[in-house]
């Protein structure tokens, strides 16, 4: 039996302290495989996943991936293309303390998954060393590296920057002082990508399902990508025709309008959730995870309706705190996949994404004659200056200027 190619492979070699990487071609039917592992971690800067390095852990994910082939990374002090960091390294109690600290401000979970692994990957980068004993100088090396050696982009580095602030600010108790010297990632200026009417109604007359409602709501909401995910059956108001963002960018709440095209659609989909839901309770399922600490308050208020996802997952998966099988809400991906794939067959050449439909709602709006300050509302920012760039890709010109050529009789 030929064996199949490395690339397709599921790779899996030595991560933090206690934990492994685990890399493997992209597949939806993977992702959901690998979200059943207990305590499995999603690393967003490394784009790898983690699962404890126990024989149990490791017996599951070979039981998931029975149908693939596995190729096992030199263990620790072996010739490897990346090696770890050495034995006596802090990286994970440092990581470790980084993602509590940062849990226990009531940021995102992101944030503190983002924040563990910069720390992670700041420690490693000079080999394992104690960020008690490191500084400003460290630092400052560590951020020139990204902008020399990895030319990431600016927005990037300011992540890292943040995320090592933090670690010495917050856990550590220490002000970083000037970081002169670093080499920084220049901010580019640019516009974003709008795409017309007839394009984004050619893009979602190819879609169906779930990922239509959703890239409907994005576009007709002006919602972010993760607050359509996160979107609850309680945050919806048919009869005003509206919806609540709960907990949006900067953990701020906010309104928006319910598009009248999303509503019979969208009633539809939650028939077909509800029923789903009661077939979860009828197992003894049907629980969803409570932002903070409303499960301890309300104990059984996880398996209401109003607090399950309105686009949930297809698959449970297993709490990593008490061990419960639980229904998450629907991973972004799908949306993004579905939404490439949308643009492609629609014949559309700009390189737009989730959330150019964003973009192109406020710019539709300006478009149509409303307010800029009633558009940063529904947008949620926090600075009508981060609404005016929308003004710059406007047909006529954030100024309303003709061009001299249009005056022409050609």
């Amino acid at each position: 039996m030929d064996q199949p190619r490395t690339d397709d492979a599921i790779h899996i070699g030595p991560g933090e302290p206690g934990r492994l990487i685990v890399r493997f071609p992209y597949s939806r039917e993977g992702v959901d495989r690998i979200k059943t592992v207990p305590s499995r971690r999603w690393h967003p800067v490394e784009k790898y996943w983690s699962i404890p390095d126990t024989e149990t852990a490791r017996a599951e994910l070979e039981s998931l991936f029975a149908d693939g082939a596995f190729d096992r990374c030199p263990a620790p002090g072996t010739a490897q293309e990346h090696p770890p960091a050495r034995a006596d390294a802090e990286t994970g109690p440092f990581s470790e303390r980084v993602r509590g600290a940062v849990l226990a401000r009531h940021y995102s979970p992101r944030t503190a998954e983002t924040y563990a692994a910069w720390t992670h990957r700041f420690i490693a980068f000079h080999d394992g060393r104690s960020a008690a004993d490191m500084g400003e100088a460290e630092i400052g090396r560590f951020l020139s590296s990204l902008a020399c050696g990895e030319r990431i982009s600016a927005s990037t580095q300011n992540q890292a920057l943040n995320a090592l602030l933090f670690l010495y600010r917050q856990v550590l108790g220490r002000e970083v002082g000037s970081l002169d010297g670093v080499v920084r990632a220049k901010r580019p200026s640019r516009l974003p990508v709008v795409l017309a009417q007839d394009e984004v109604r050619n893009i979602l007359g190819v879609m169906s399902g779930a990922p239509r409602i959703m890239a409907t709501l994005l576009y007709g909401a002006g919602l972010r990508l993760m607050e359509c995910c996160t979107l609850r059956v309680k945050d919806l108001d048919f009869s005003k025709n509206q919806l609540l963002i709960r907990a949006g960018k900067g953990d701020k709440d906010r309104y928006s309008m319910l598009p009248a095209a999303a509503k019979e659609p969208l009633l539809r989909h939650l028939d077909r959730v509800k029923g789903q839901h009661q077939e979860d309770l009828g197992k003894g399922l049907g629980r969803v995870a409570l932002p903070d600490a409303l499960d301890r308050k309300y104990p059984n208020a996880g398996r209401e309706w109003g607090w399950q996802w309105v686009f949930p997952a297809a698959t449970h998966y297993a709490d990593r705190v008490t061990g419960e099988r639980r229904r998450h809400h629907l991973h972004e991906s799908v949306l993004q996949k579905a939404f490439k794939e949308a643009r492609i067959k629609a014949g559309i050449a700009k390189p737009a994404g989730c959330h150019t439909l964003r973009h192109s709602f406020a710019t539709h709006l300006l478009e149509d004659g409303y307010d800029i300050r009633t558009i940063q509302e529904l947008l949620g920012h926090k600075d009508v200056s981060t609404t005016m760039i929308y003004t710059h890709v406007l047909n006529k010109g954030g100024r309303g200027v003709q061009s001299p050529a249009d005056k022409l009789r050609i």
